[in-house]
């Protein structure tokens, strides 16, 4: 009977010497499976790095069913797995970028992230186990309302995307938590240019190690923030979501946003993206911004972004949003998004025709109102004229408002 395999599991080979004894060979940890020897690279003081090669080859190894199936047999993670695949996929498309550099885009790592959390809590579970119980379990566990939303967005496209690929036979609903109230948070012009200013002149400050300032802090000639002055310039007058101010780009190319600098026209949209319920329609550049960036494209013409930092596009400035807030003094609840919120508050306190301001900021015209409306000077100005207006006297009209209220008064 042969004996059974012990499955995966690391070995560290011996150093191997030479017939005058020295080293030719440093130790490493190898991968033994069924009588193969994988190399981790890994020296012998490196054993985190082996656990981590050999997690990463376990993985590597097992490949979910992508046969249509019942969903009493299809584990949940199986369906993570195939839909963490084809997104990756896309994902590495879009950015451009090679698998081992997955992890240099906050983006990416934070999908992962949310991937990861729901295979701890679903992964052994069955698709047929999925139902709105379950769900409510999860989001209880999971404790951030809004996180565990998002978290089971996901989930439900992982579904949708394994059904509409043909692996799954039957209906399985995810039950998501109610969303919160949408943020209403806005910045005055004094608040953005107390942000804007703080982002330019900030300087980095560094600890001295030595000399006779050892010790206290010493602001240095570095200027992390001022990326992010030209990112909030064109979130407030753009009114564009943080993904098409990142990408925004004076030269045309696949997976950048083209600004026309000549015609004065933002295509919003990344070259090469499909069409999302993410509106994204051309618009026409303001003139104070289109100066900003002609200025900019002036400056360093060899720049492929106008929001580069240390020379390389970003994918995400919420961390230095946050530290850009805290310094201005702003309070809590604003984020990148808010620029958003900005100019559509705007747009409404200066009057804009709702229909050009919702065309312009890529949002349909019942969010538009629904959200911004009351920021409008015309907001309900009809309804309040006409509610307080008196009524024309008619002679022989004796059933009117007015007389019912003189008819009370005399009566008094």
């Amino acid at each position: 009977m042969p004996r059974r395999s012990k499955g995966a599991r690391l070995q560290l080979k011996a150093a191997r010497r030479d017939k005058a004894g020295k080293i030719t060979h440093r130790a490493t940890w190898i991968i033994r499976d069924n009588g193969r020897d994988i190399s981790t690279g890994c020296a012998s003081d490196e054993i985190t790095a082996a656990e981590q090669a050999l997690k990463e080859y376990i993985a590597s190894k097992y490949t979910p069913k992508r046969k249509a199936q019942d969903i009493e047999s299809i584990p949940i993670g199986d369906v993570l797995s195939i839909y963490l695949d084809a997104e990756l996929a896309k994902l590495r498309d879009r950015f451009k970028i090679a698998e081992n550099d997955e992890e240099t885009i906050p983006g990416i790592r934070k999908f992962k992230n949310r991937i990861g959390r729901l295979n701890d809590w679903w992964g052994a579970k069955m698709l047929a186990d999925v139902d709105g119980e379950q769900c409510r379990q999860f989001a209880k566990e999971r404790g951030n309302k809004g996180g565990s939303r998002r978290d089971l967005e996901d989930l439900r496209a992982a579904i949708n995307h394994h059904a509409a690929e043909g692996y799954h036979r039957g209906i399985v609903k995810i039950t998501l938590p109610t969303k919160g109230e949408a943020r209403d948070k806005w910045l005055t012009r004094a608040d953005a240019a107390k942000l804007i200013w703080r982002c330019w002149r900030y300087r980095e400050m560094q600890k001295m190690s030595r000399g006779p300032l050892k010790g206290q802090k010493v602001a240095t000639g570095k200027r992390p923030l001022r990326h992010l002055a030209r990112f909030i310039l064109i979130g407030v007058y753009s009114g564009s979501r943080a993904g098409a101010i990142a990408a925004a780009s004076p030269i045309p190319a696949i997976g950048r946003a083209f600004v026309d600098l000549d015609r004065g026209i933002y295509y919003r949209r990344r070259q090469g993206d499909a069409k999302t319920n993410k509106r994204q329609p051309p618009v026409p550049i303001p003139p104070r911004l289109l100066a900003h960036l002609r200025r900019w494209h002036q400056i360093d013409h060899h720049a492929k972004h106008f929001v580069e930092f240390n020379g390389k596009p970003v994918t995400s400035v919420k961390t230095a949003f946050k530290t850009a807030v805290r310094l201005a003094g702003l309070g809590v609840g604003i984020s990148p998004h808010t620029l958003r919120h900005t100019a559509a508050t705007w747009l409404m306190q200066r009057g804009a025709d709702p229909w050009q301001a919702a065309g312009y900021l890529g949002m349909s015209l019942d969010v538009l109102l629904n959200t911004y409306g009351h920021h409008h000077p015309d907001y309900l100005a009809d309804a309040v004229e006409k509610i307080a207006k008196r009524e024309r006297k008619i002679e022989g009209n004796r059933g009117s408002f007015g007389s019912v209220l003189r008819l009370g008064r005399e009566k008094k």
